[in-house]
């Protein structure tokens, strides 16, 4: 589902308008966006939780051909 659908399915079970509906859903991840940007965790009980964490080091993957292609 994409943010369209999404404002789509709200509007619908709502009842409200898609304007307003995709206002709303914006503050919604405005909201969770900040929090996460201080460092803390946005948690919404029986859906999830969001927060950031450093991710491990990627592991050097040696490339197939070293040299460029004569073709």
């Amino acid at each position: 589902m994409n943010k369209q659908e999404l404002v789509d399915a709200v509007a619908a079970k709502t009842g409200g308008n898609k304007a307003a509906t995709g206002e709303a859903i914006d503050a919604v991840i405005s909201a969770i966006t900040g929090e996460l940007t201080k460092g803390k965790t946005v948690q919404l009980i029986g859906f999830g939780s969001f927060s950031t964490g450093a991710m491990p080091d990627m592991p050097d993957i040696p490339r197939r051909h070293s040299e460029p292609s004569t073709q």
